[in-house]
């Protein structure tokens, strides 16, 4: 499995923006799909992530709730996938986890076909 670990988070004002970095120990494969979920405080994990990240070709999916505030991007070089937050709202407030999966991201990132995740990362956004 590949060892994912999750850094950038903070407590930001309502409007403000933060970067998530996830980076991963060596892949053994030249393709896989990395996403991002999150769990709010009090709820469990969403099944649905809200963006996701082929380290092949950098095809990409977002959410409608984060699509047009959100970019994710990788560096394969350094085997990092990194999540672009802007215009953060406070019900964005949650632990944001990175996961891969082998293969390519088509719609939907599912918790269920992800084997490896993080640590999380704890965004926190409030005035």
């Amino acid at each position: 499995q590949v060892q994912l670990a999750e850094s950038g988070g903070g407590l930001v004002q309502p409007g403000g923006s933060l970067r998530l970095s996830c980076v991963a120990s060596t892949f053994t494969v030249d393709y896989y799909a990395i996403g991002w979920f999150r769990q709010a405080p009090g709820k469990e994990r969403e099944r649905k992530g809200i963006s996701c990240i082929s380290t092949s070709d950098g095809s990409t999916y977002y959410r409608d709730s984060v699509k047009g505030r959100f970019t994710i991007s990788r560096d394969n070089a350094t085997n990092t996938v990194y999540l672009q937050m802007n215009d953060l709202k406070p019900e964005d407030t949650a632990v944001y986890y990175c996961a891969a999966n082998v293969g390519y991201c088509s719609g939907y990132p599912l918790e269920g076909d992800f084997g490896s995740w993080g640590q999380g990362t704890q965004v926190t956004v409030s005035s």
